[in-house]
């Protein structure tokens, strides 16, 4: 029986595998279909299909347009580089919009205008009768903001005809620019008119085609200078106006649209009839908004004419007649167009089939364009699961004011890449919730900026730890203490609560506060330990590791290249500059720091002897004609004004050596002019309590000089009569004083016997 149970201890015992503590998480992501946070499940294994609502490109792009752009940027890249899904991402442009006639007509008549050399009466002549038209439009007006925008162009048409006509007698040059300037100010207003005259006369589809040609160009470049991704498929509107045609005639077949005078219209009643279709799934409680409505129908679809077409005024164009001045293609129904709606739905379909699983666009845009997608593709496919995620990005304010051209708050992206970088309003967009309204404003842009910072020390910080602490070799690796297992242990952590993060619907917001906490429990172990040993620097590695890739997921960082790549460091012969350059500045900074110690403890030789060991002769014959004081300054000036010119920031440290870091020259001297102005401020702010300071004991000296007896003779204002030595005794009106108001006199009085005594005094000595 022993042997038996030996055997049995000499074999291999039942292994049995563990069990979690817990689940780990799994993306959910927020549905507008169902108004929460839904599991993600694709329907085919790791494949993602995806279409996002694009631009309509009649205008440069603006910081609305990055709102969506970057937001779903970031979740795309989140989807597939952190949970490996296969995506296949379309966007759509949309080339053919009312819109887009309405400017590329006003453009092309414009600049016919410009060319014809109208004499200055003529085009005065003109200006007048476009403002008939319009000063209607603006008494019809209910718009707020579009009202203000009208009225301030009303004035500055105003201004700039009584300027051109108060000219007539004046020179030449000064006509010519009262007339340019009545231009420019009635150019929106006479192209508006010239539209409404001779619109209908514009044929030719490459006037059309220009205009959005420019702007989607314009277009993928904002999107490139944001480090966008690109879609994995564009297609245009203009390109599929064959496909838009089948798409609606099936609609047609199945009895959920008709055809009216050459439009085709979505019969919203009779697929709301239907059990098994459901119309405005996203936003039921706008069923009916007719202002919404219209809107979406566009401006140059909206007559009377068309209104009557209608079987139902919740019906929406498909397919709009042709009209005069707009270009137009073939179909069953004669010459016209395709409706806005329409397009996504064809286009989405065509790409990616019957169902996708992501849908993606701004929130402006639930009601009614993405329902009436939904209902037409649901029409056309006969089924109800078109979509399966809907994913809305927040809206954008300015300053916690909407962004509108009336309020003089519209901000394009390369005005916003003038005053920003790239990475600076991506970091805005990961600090706050990509479904909720987000604010562009100074206050934000100084958090992204002061977060970016942050960062931007830490991974300085960890270059620090790579110069003085070796990589490789038996020198690479010190016994782990206290503080390093503190530090991992919390690293481990956090890396969950990421993950976690992620997974909530995608939470940039939180995961970079998760970040902010490693890196200041990174700091904390630094200064815990650095004053004792030399810090780890394999686990700080790896911690920066981790950081940076988190960051070139979200797109804050070029996916080759890091975190400090910005501070303008190139290469050379595949070794970076910082690399080369590093040990000679260390060298400038180690002899910037003996000359400073030297000159602290008033050695000038000593300061002269620095200077020789380092052959700086010029120098140290300067150095001569310098006070102790003067040889701080210009390390000081060193530090402040010469290095950051080269992109070179250098930090003192009591008690420690300098530390060199190579930043982006912008930067350093933006840095640099904020703390002048700061200084500034604080020298002006000392000046004026100073000057203030010495007023008022101007005015005490000054007091002390008038005699007791006329002190106050001259307040006629308050008194009307005197005693013998100057006391009031009556009112302006005559009236005798109280005896509270005599004592009160009478104090004062005293007080100023005794201030006049000292002046007489010091005038004797």
């Amino acid at each position: 029986m022993a042997e038996i149970q030996e055997k049995k201890k000499r074999c291999q015992p039942a292994w049995s595998a563990p069990v979690p503590s817990k689940e780990p998480a799994k993306l959910r992501i927020y549905n507008s279909l169902t108004r929460q946070k839904e599991l993600f499940v694709p329907q085919s294994g790791q494949r993602v299909l995806w279409y996002c609502c694009g631009p309509t490109v009649y205008d440069s792009s603006h910081m609305g347009h990055a709102r969506s752009y970057i937001s779903f940027d970031i979740l795309r890249r989140v989807l597939e580089q952190y949970f490996k899904y296969n995506v296949v991402y379309v966007l759509n442009v949309t080339d053919i919009d009312d819109k887009i006639i309405k400017r590329a007509r006003q453009n092309h008549l414009w600049e016919a205008y410009l060319a014809e050399s109208k004499s200055w009466n003529q085009v005065l002549a003109d200006t007048m009768e476009a403002m008939k038209p319009f000063g209607i439009k603006i008494a019809s007006e209910t718009d707020a903001d579009k009202l203000a925008m009208y009225q301030r162009m009303k004035t500055k048409i105003d201004n700039a005809v009584q300027h051109l006509e108060s000219m007539k007698s004046q020179s030449n040059e000064a006509i010519a620019q009262a007339q340019q300037g009545l231009l420019l100010a009635s150019k929106d207003v006479l192209s508006d008119w010239l539209d409404a005259h001779k619109g209908s006369t514009v044929t030719d589809k490459s006037i059309f085609a220009r205009l959005s040609s420019q702007f989607e160009e314009e277009y993928h470049t904002d999107m490139e200078s944001l480090n966008v991704l690109p879609a994995d498929v564009l297609t245009r509107v203009s390109e599929y106006v064959p496909e838009i045609i089948e798409f609606i005639q099936q609609i047609i077949t199945r009895g959920y649209a008709y055809e009216s005078n050459g439009s085709v219209y979505f019969d919203v009643g009779a697929f709301s009839a239907q059990p098994t279709h459901h119309y405005a799934k996203l936003v039921p409680e706008a069923f009916g908004d007719m202002k919404a409505l219209k809107e979406g129908e566009g401006e140059l679809s909206v007559s009377e004419d068309r209104v009557i077409e209608k079987k139902s005024p919740n019906d929406f164009a498909l397919w709009k007649c042709g009209k005069p001045g707009e270009p137009q293609w073939d179909s069953p129904w004669g010459k016209g167009r395709p409706g806005w709606h329409i397009e996504c739905s064809v286009m989405a379909s065509a790409i990616l089939g019957e169902s996708m699983d992501i849908h993606t666009g701004g929130v402006d845009l639930k009601f009614p364009h993405h329902d009436n997608e939904l209902a037409q593709a649901e029409a056309y496919f006969e089924n109800d699961h078109w979509v399966r995620y809907f994913i809305h990005s927040g809206h954008l304010t300015i300053d916690g004011c909407k962004m509108s051209k009336s309020l003089k708050n519209f901000i394009t992206i390369r005005d916003a890449l003038g005053q920003h970088t790239a990475r600076q309003l991506r970091l805005l967009f990961l600090l706050h919730s990509w479904k909720d309204t987000l604010d562009y404003g100074a206050d934000t842009m100084t958090g992204a900026i002061k977060y970016e910072k942050l960062i931007t020390e830490f991974f300085h910080m960890v270059k620090d730890v790579q110069r003085t602490v070796p990589s490789k070799g038996v020198a690479a690796f010190d016994k782990w203490q206290a503080e390093e297992l503190v530090l991992n242990s919390k690293f481990i952590e956090l890396q969950e609560q990421v993950h976690e993060a992620l997974c909530d619907s995608v939470d940039s917001k939180r995961t970079c506060d998760l970040i902010k906490e490693l890196v200041k429990a990174c700091n904390i172990y630094l200064s815990e330990v650095r004053t004792t040993r030399r810090p780890n620097r394999i686990l700080l590695e790896k911690i920066a590791a981790y950081i940076l890739g988190m960051f070139k997921m979200f797109g804050a960082v070029d996916s080759t290249a890091d975190w400090l790549s910005g501070a303008g460091v190139a290469s050379k012969n595949g070794v970076l500059s910082e690399e080369l350059i590093m040990p000679y500045l260390s060298v400038l900074a180690n002899f910037r720091e003996d000359v400073r110690k030297v000159a602290r403890d008033e050695k000038v030789t000593a300061v002269l002897q620095v200077c020789d060991r380092l052959h700086a002769g010029v120098f140290s014959e300067c150095l001569l004609l310098f006070s102790v004081t003067a040889v701080l300054q210009v390390c000081d000036r060193l530090r402040d004004d010469v290095l950051p010119e080269l992109g070179v920031r250098l930090e003192d440290k009591e008690g420690m050596p300098p530390t060199m870091k190579l930043e982006n020259r912008e930067t350093l001297l933006r840095e640099r002019m904020q703390k002048l102005q700061i200084e500034e401020a604080r020298r002006l702010e000392k000046e004026k309590k100073k000057q203030k300071a010495e007023a008022e004991k101007a005015a005490k000296e000054a007091q002390k000089r008038i005699p007791p007896s006329e002190m106050f003779r001259a307040e006629t204002d308050k008194y009307s009569q005197f005693d013998d030595k100057g006391m009031p005794t009556h009112d302006v009106e005559g009236k005798e004083l109280s005896k509270s108001a005599l004592k009160k006199i009478a104090k004062l009085y005293e007080q100023q016997q005794k201030k006049y005594e000292e002046f007489l005094n010091s005038q004797t000595k």
